[in-house]
């Protein structure tokens, strides 16, 4: 006798195409800029890849426009492994609006001749000599210290731009990820090119491959406590949708020792991402080695990829446990915001200097991210567009002071920059100020927002230790702008660079923003409180 097994058809997921397009935009147009790299010759690669990636940013954003302007306000798709809602939208469109900044900027051949990244990983000039370290340590000049000769070939690498573009895709994904496994797969896809890409620098070529595999390391690291969280929230809820884990969390009879465990490896690697002290070592080192271009890419896009995770997370599937892990956040925000302050007065190299200055704001954004209320989601949102920004102009301010070396970033060589260039040091002067929070700037608007979300959710004394912080990071952004204006400047000092029209635009574009946000923020801000998670 046989018996015929009848199985039981299998029905695919249905996907929203109109939700997920500007997604879908960005990972196939990287696919396209893959092949580019395959079968178009060298010489013609740089104009199509500049040319690929501003137009995968404008179509994924006007796709982006076109769904929040007549889509519903909350969907799940792909089998409910994304999640598409007003947090979403706004981050999205942070996102390749960033990311257009960040293009323009790795884009530019005229500020550093033949582009910040070498034309050829393998060469064996730009490598052979030692010498020089991170940590903003003195060490030897030009070849010496690993510089890499400025008379290499005028080409450049660009195997960045698809590498750029599946990191945007890895963020994109990341934020709007409604389970672990899926986030853990974005945070890989968003990871891997960005390790790469801090290698690549033209000069100072030890510098950043010391960086690559400091950053490849600590970030495996990460990767490994995240996964690891992951499998015990698994183990406690038996799913790992966000929805579901928050129905566990209120109803399921296991031990909550699980559940805390698995949290704390979560948060450990999510904090990594989001350089949240004392989660934050490759920061400092990662920022001052890697190509400047992509630090800037890393110090705007990477944060606001990492909180928006963190808010989802947080907010969806923890939040009724938001007693059991605040106490522990409390802890994190203040070590943040006081390794950033304290840290940052003792730094010498203006790229490392931003970096803890990066650790401090992560401190104060994760206010935000612990007020479990609608206000909390739209300051933080609104802080993330407008330190993106910000921090984005300042790279690339940073990137125009060179000498014979390249970018000259040691403090003492920005004495009497405003004697050189009155115009950048007045750019440049304004971007600190807005880092500080000082009114009529971005930074004012954001402090407040996410401070004012805190205190309404009862973490006044929390506010206060901001406050303080905020207060001493201030000194070391005025320093700078005193070095500027009352120092003199070195007979062999460094020059200021004329920009290109990539740079200019990008420097232009973050300037405008940071000054637009801090005088009318209420578009923005409303965008932001447009509505809050689904699940």
């Amino acid at each position: 006798m046989s018996f015929i097994a009848q199985a039981t058809p299998l029905e695919a997921p249905p996907i929203d195409y109109g939700a997920i397009a500007p997604l879908l935009i960005v990972l196939g147009m990287a696919c396209i800029s893959v092949l580019v790299e395959a079968f178009l010759p060298r010489h013609q690669r740089w104009p199509v890849q500049v040319a690929l990636s501003l137009v995968t940013l404008v179509a994924a954003g006007l796709a982006l426009g076109l769904y929040a302007g007549t889509g519903p306000d909350g969907i799940t798709t792909l089998a409910e492994a994304i999640a598409v809602d007003p947090p979403t939208l706004f981050l999205w469109g942070t996102l390749l609006a960033l990311a257009l900044g960040s293009v323009l900027l790795i884009a530019d051949r005229s500020v550093e001749p033949g582009g910040a990244f070498l034309a050829s990983a393998e060469s064996r000039a730009a490598v052979a000599a030692g010498g020089g370290g991170l940590g903003g340590r003195p060490g030897k000049s030009g070849e010496e210290r690993g510089y890499g000769s400025p008379d290499q070939a005028p080409t450049m690498q660009t195997e960045v731009f698809p590498f750029t573009l599946f990191a945007l895709g890895g963020m994109m994904t990341f934020v709007a990820a409604n389970d672990l496994l899926t986030m853990f797969i974005a945070l890989e896809v968003l990871s891997l090119p960005l390790y790469l890409m801090c290698g690549l620098a033209r000069r100072r070529r030890l510098l950043s491959q010391e960086a690559a595999v400091k950053y490849f390391l600590l970030g495996a690291f990460a990767s490994a406590f995240f996964l690891y969280g992951l499998a015990l929230i698994y183990g406690y809820a038996g799913t790992v949708k966000f929805p579901e884990i928050a129905d566990a969390v209120v109803a399921s009879p296991m031990s909550d020792a699980l559940l805390l465990s698995g949290l704390a490896l979560l948060v450990v690697g999510l904090m990594f991402k989001g350089s949240v002290g004392p989660f934050h070592t490759w920061t400092p080192d990662v920022y001052q080695g890697a190509p400047t271009p992509v630090t800037a890419f890393m110090a705007a896009c990477t944060k606001v990829a990492a909180f928006g995770g963190i808010l989802r997370v947080l907010h969806v599937a923890f939040g009724d446990s938001r007693w059991e892990w605040r106490g522990v956040l409390w802890a994190v925000a203040i070590a943040s915001m006081a390794i950033g302050a304290v840290i940052g007065l003792t730094q010498t190299d203006v790229k490392r200097m931003v970096a803890y200055s990066s650790v401090a704001h992560a401190g104060f954004l994760l206010l935000g991210a612990m007020s479990i209320t609608e206000q909390g989601v739209s300051g933080t949102l609104f802080y993330l567009l407008a330190y993106g920004f910000t921090t984005l102009a300042v790279f690339g301010v940073i990137s125009l002071v060179r000498d014979a070396d390249g970018e000259a970033t040691h403090l003492s060589q920005w004495a009497g920059l405003a004697k050189r260039s009155p115009v950048l040091a007045a750019v440049m002067t304004f971007l600190l100020l807005a880092l500080a929070g000082i009114p009529l700037t971005s930074g004012f608007t954001a402090k407040f927002a996410v401070f004012a979300a805190a205190l309404e959710d009862g973490m006044a004394p929390l506010v206060v230790i901001a406050l303080i912080a905020s207060a001493v990071a201030a000194f070391f952004y005025i320093r700078v702008i005193v070095l500027m204006y009352f120092s003199e400047p070195a007979a062999d000092g460094p020059a200021v660079t004329v920009p290109g029209a990539f740079t200019t635009a990008a420097i232009t574009l973050g300037v405008l923003i940071t000054l637009v946000l801090g005088i009318v923020p209420t578009l923005a801000l409303g965008w932001a409180g447009a509505g809050g998670f689904v699940g």
